[in-house]
């Protein structure tokens, strides 16, 4: 047993994890406790009305993604997403978690009447309606989902999706393997740590102790989508590495990060359901899942790379000082442009995708 206590007070939230704690005999395993956290309808931090996306603290947001940045990574993406949809033979663009609707507004304004018809799949009513003001213009191309279709034909497209997908802690101690989970200490939640069959992918050399991630979620959504996809291709955008890297003895603290505030901090049992909960991707995993389930690997290389094979610096010659700046941000390596990473599969004949045509890094997944 390990208990570190997290400060909390009674919420409506809180309070749902309480009766499922009681449901589950005391003891929830973290990635249940992160879906309540992140998802419960109306209380959960994607479910509530918090701003959440913008690119500065001032406007009550807590973080800033790409297209809040710049809208020049949307009509950068639209390249590749454009080829795709020609190699494909596809009209159709699906997103998984809009936010607040910037991207998928870059992208149909960039594409225009080369898509049909714009899908979003987001589990957020919130940012639902937030979307609908954002893409208001675009609304007789739009449609919402809350979930997977049956079939699906077209292009997907995800960023800074992967991350917020619920993941299990495991950590090693005195060379035993326990799987973190969550409990009620006092008047605040803690960690407790039982024992399990659990094991990261890959043998994790040296006997220090030793915390980290695995993504079975992720990985099924991926499995998922491969089985559903009938016709298209998909990209998903996310920070993250590859197993070797994300499972190197040196990283043992783990990944799982909190945003609140445009400030980060490594306490998701605090303030739940008021601010974000990520953990970095295993992209090999999702490589992986995808493959097994019946896709190709397009690519995978870093957001950098990526962006210039797609076409941005042209833009960038055409922008304003400050737009040019907001931009770099994309592509320097020590901002979003090493640490982001595409991956792209696609279901059919592959092709030599544009965005993967230089510094692709198949090789390391």
């Amino acid at each position: 047993m390990n208990l570190e206590q997290g400060a909390d007070r009674a919420t409506p939230l809180t309070r749902i994890i309480d009766a499922a704690l009681q449901r589950a005999g005391g003891w929830l395993p973290f990635d249940r406790f992160m879906a309540m956290a992140l998802y419960a309808p109306g209380l959960g931090y994607y479910a509530n009305t918090s701003r959440k996306f913008g690119q500065m603290p001032d406007s009550g947001s807590d973080f800033v993604t790409a297209p809040e940045l710049t809208p020049l990574f949307g009509r950068t993406l639209a390249i590749q997403v454009a080829e795709a949809l020609d190699k494909t033979g596809t009209d159709e663009v699906w997103e998984f978690g809009a936010g607040s609707g910037a991207l998928a507004l870059q992208l149909l304004d960039a594409l225009g009447d080369r898509v049909a018809r714009y899908r979003i799949v987001d589990l957020s009513g919130t940012l639902r309606e937030r979307q609908q003001q954002t893409l208001a213009q675009h609304s007789g191309k739009v449609e919402w989902l809350s979930e997977l279709p049956e079939t699906l034909r077209g292009v997907v497209v995800g960023n800074e999706v992967l991350d917020a997908m619920p993941v299990q802690l495991l950590v090693r101690t005195k060379g035993e393997w326990f799987e973190r989970g969550v409990v009620r200490h006092g008047d605040g939640l803690a960690w407790e740590d039982r024992p399990t069959e659990l094991r990261p992918p890959v043998e994790v050399q040296g006997a220090h102790d030793y915390l980290s991630e695995i993504h079975p979620q992720a990985e099924a959504f991926i499995a998922t989508l491969a089985d559903r996809m009938k016709q298209g291709a998909a990209f998903f955008i996310d920070y993250g590495f590859p197993e070797s890297e994300y499972y190197h003895p040196q990283r043992h603290m783990g990944t799982v990060m909190c945003h609140r505030g445009h400030l980060a901090d490594p306490d998701p049992l605090a303030d739940v359901g008021q601010k974000d909960i990520t953990a970095h991707v295993n992209f090999t995993g999702v490589a992986v899942a995808g493959q097994d389930a019946g896709l190709e690997v397009l690519g995978y290389c870093s957001q950098a790379r990526f962006l210039l094979n797609a076409g941005i610096l042209p833009m960038l010659e055409q922008a304003t000082l400050a737009e040019r700046t907001l931009a770099a941000r994309l592509i320097h390596e020590h901002e979003m442009g090493e640490l982001f990473k595409v991956i792209g599969f696609v279901a059919g004949e592959p092709w030599d995708a544009i965005g993967f045509a230089e510094g692709d890094r198949v090789h390391t997944l």
